[in-house]
């Protein structure tokens, strides 16, 4: 079992940053994949980026060069900085754990195996 808590979230505007932490549980963390996903108000959850154990990543074209994912396997804790925010980011910010290392498994909802409780990220204009 693997326990996900995020952080970080809160209210920026527009074109600031802010760091995003999801602190797991368990011995085996350094194993799993790592996701964010978001969801906005009436819109269905949608992937952001994604890191593998090994340090492979991947981002979805509107966080692309302004987001980076990375992960410290001793703290067993996962990062999302994102840069140059706008309010299109606003949205609740969720990390996710998964087992597999397959494409799919990383970048759609029914793909991981765990989800934290999410974190709220609001961009004012």
């Amino acid at each position: 079992q693997v326990q996900l808590v995020e952080s970080g979230g809160g209210l920026v505007q527009a074109g600031g940053s802010l760091r995003l932490s999801c602190a797991a549980s368990g011995r085996t963390f350094s194993r799993y994949a790592m996701s964010w996903f978001r969801q906005a108000p009436g819109k269905e959850r949608e992937f952001v980026t994604f890191i593998r154990s090994g340090g492979n990543t991947d981002y979805a074209d509107s966080v692309k060069g302004r987001f980076t994912i990375s992960r410290d396997n001793a703290k067993n804790t996962v990062y999302l900085q994102m840069n140059s925010l706008n309010p299109e980011d606003t949205a609740v910010y969720y990390c996710a754990a998964a087992s597999s290392t397959d494409y799919y498994a990383l970048t759609t909802r029914p793909g991981p195996d765990y989800w934290g409780q999410g974190t709220q990220v609001t961009v004012s204009s």
